[in-house]
């Protein structure tokens, strides 16, 4: 059996500055280039045993970025638990103001504010070497250890204290700190190798709006709004208050394309492109009572034509799945609607043919453009 690799324990399950731990005597420089340590950017390393998820970009980045940097739009998404809102290789998305003079850079997108928001932490803050005056990304801190956490605390993905398959951080770490103009800027914070902060949900849904492709940015605002993190109101008042920013038409046209019932990104995606080539807008798990008083909620539906649409992901070739798919489908049909699938493969490679289908069906029904 291989020897087990050695790791300081102040180091255990963190991201941190390799200049600062050679400096503080917890490595030397060959060390560092050991199977323990995973290297994430410039002088940025990570315990190898950690999760390579976008929360651990995070923390790479943020150890590269000046402390008034705030992490927003898909960024801030994942954090407050949108998993699918941006990977481990996805760019980090930060917020600055313009005061900062800093660009963009490999793995980072910045994104500037013309007038800077109150951006001091909201609690937690960066972690210290006990008895040290400086932490691992070389700034001035106090005496926290770098593994000093209350005991059971759990920081989510973004945390130092977090396991490495925790995922991310869920809606209410943290607390909102408010700016002059009364919204709400930064949402949460991480104790951790320095700080994690991000823009509230609202603001974070509209930076995904006018940063990211329709594609990518309906699927994320439609889990902030099922999730509960977001309501229509905190999207209509996010709106109204950055109505005069460059994005700001964009931003409402995205969350008008929104719907808080879809299961799943795919099925997002589904529903904006059919919309987008023309269809009537669906109606997302509409419930369809049987006679038996059975309650099934399809994907898409057009309840005026009782016409549906299901969407067959990956995991629909469990066999016990297609068992119970094919069921609803029978009990569907049995009550009057036509209910057509579409797969991945169908999604991505034959979405003309998928239209033409289901416009077929509509115009059966009586819709008429």
């Amino acid at each position: 059996m291989p020897p087990q690799p050695s790791r300081p324990a102040a180091l255990a399950r963190q991201v941190f500055r390799g200049s600062e731990a050679v400096r503080l005597g917890l490595l030397s420089r060959h060390q560092l280039r050991g199977a323990s340590w995973l290297r994430l950017r410039q002088d940025v390393y990570a315990d190898a045993r950690l999760h390579r998820d976008h929360g651990l970009a995070c923390r790479a980045a943020v150890l590269r970025l000046p402390p008034e940097a705030v992490l927003a739009g898909p960024s801030a998404a994942y954090l407050l638990g949108v998993e699918h809102a941006a990977s481990f290789t996805d760019d980090v998305h930060v917020l600055v103001p313009r005061s900062a003079r800093i660009d963009s850079q490999p793995g980072i997108r910045v994104h500037t504010l013309g007038a800077a928001p109150a951006l001091l932490p909201v609690g937690g803050g960066p972690a210290t070497r006990a008895g040290d005056g400086r932490t691992l990304d070389g700034r001035a801190g106090g005496d926290r250890t770098l593994d000093d956490h209350p005991a059971g605390s759990r920081t989510g993905a973004a945390g130092a204290a977090a396991d490495p398959a925790s995922g991310p951080a869920t809606a209410g770490q943290g607390a909102v700190e408010r700016t002059a103009a009364g919204l709400g800027i930064i949402d949460g914070t991480a104790a951790g190798v320095g700080s994690l902060r991000w823009t509230q949900p609202a603001q974070a849904a509209w930076e995904t709006a006018v940063w990211l492709e329709p594609f990518e940015a309906v699927p994320i605002v439609d889990s902030l709004l099922g999730r509960g993190l977001v309501t229509w109101d905190d999207l209509t008042a996010v709106t109204e208050h950055n109505a005069d920013r460059p994005g700001g038409r964009r931003a409402r046209w995205v969350f008008g394309l929104a719907d808080g019932g879809a299961q799943s990104p795919p099925e997002s995606q589904l529903r904006l492109r059919l919309v987008l080539a023309g269809l009537p807008r669906p109606v997302t798990q509409h419930p369809v009572r049987l006679a038996s008083g059975l309650v099934l909620h399809p994907d898409l539906a057009w309840p005026a034509f009782r016409v549906a649409v299901e969407y067959d992901g990956h995991w629909h070739a469990d066999a016990e799945q297609l068992h119970r798919d094919r069921q609803r489908l029978n009990h569907l049909v049995g009550a009057g609607w036509v209910v057509l699938h579409v797969t991945s493969r169908r999604l991505h490679r034959d979405f003309p043919a998928v239209v033409r289908e289901v416009r077929a069906a509509l115009v059966s029904r009586g819709w008429r453009r």
